[in-house]
């Protein structure tokens, strides 16, 4: 069992009016700067993304001490998190700063509960553009182990799954009840205007 006194002796980081503790780095995966995570957090998906800043809660003679690291990655292997971090390349640089508590920026933590949180019964019926034009209705949030997938029933009748991450939902009009998506190429293969630019030019 850990020493209790171990946590004691680790300050909380200076955030001011304070944070939100949200994970732990638990132990290496793999050598190339993978760590098992220990979250705090329902909303992984919200917090652990690319480019989210973590302060360190380590004891003060820790050459981690009042620092902070950038998510890269966040990977799920057999439903466990596995983070990668800018300033964790590999093994060795992991291993110096396993048993770190995670905060975020209290700031950034209610910024991004106003900006990012949405509720299931607020995204369905939302209708679903690509390029201005409508495309589509979220009509299901699925909640996976990696990230959330709306469920759109485009215009053409179909079924396709998209990726609720930046990437391809890069904004959600709450007032308007429109989510815009980016799609990777062939995600909405489906649609007629797609299927007539397959057929080409008539003779």
């Amino acid at each position: 069992m850990a020493d209790p006194r171990s946590r004691q002796e680790a300050p909380r980081p200076d955030l001011g009016s304070g944070g939100l503790r949200v994970g732990r780095l638990s132990k290496p995966h793999g050598l190339k700067g993978g760590v098992k995570l220990e979250l705090f957090t329902d909303n992984p998906e919200l917090r652990f993304v690319p480019g989210a800043v973590f302060h360190l809660q380590v004891p003060e003679e820790s050459p981690w001490f009042a620092k902070t690291i950038t998510m890269r990655e966040l990977r799920w292997y057999n439903d466990m998190p596995v983070g990668f971090f800018a300033e964790l390349p590999d093994r060795t640089a992991v291993e110096g700063a396993v048993r770190a508590i995670l905060w975020i920026d209290e700031v950034a933590v209610e910024a991004g509960s106003e900006d990012n949180a949405w509720y299931d019964q607020q995204l369905v019926g939302m209708a679903v553009k690509r390029d201005g034009e409508v495309i589509g209705e979220v009509r299901e949030v699925q909640h996976m182990p990696a990230h959330d997938l709306l469920l759109v029933k485009t215009t053409a009748g179909a079924s396709v799954l998209v990726p609720f991450v930046e990437a391809i939902v890069p904004d959600v009009d709450a007032e308007a009840r429109v989510v815009t998506v980016t799609p990777p190429l062939g995600l909405f293969e489906e649609l007629p205007e797609q299927e007539a630019d397959a057929e080409g030019p008539a003779s």
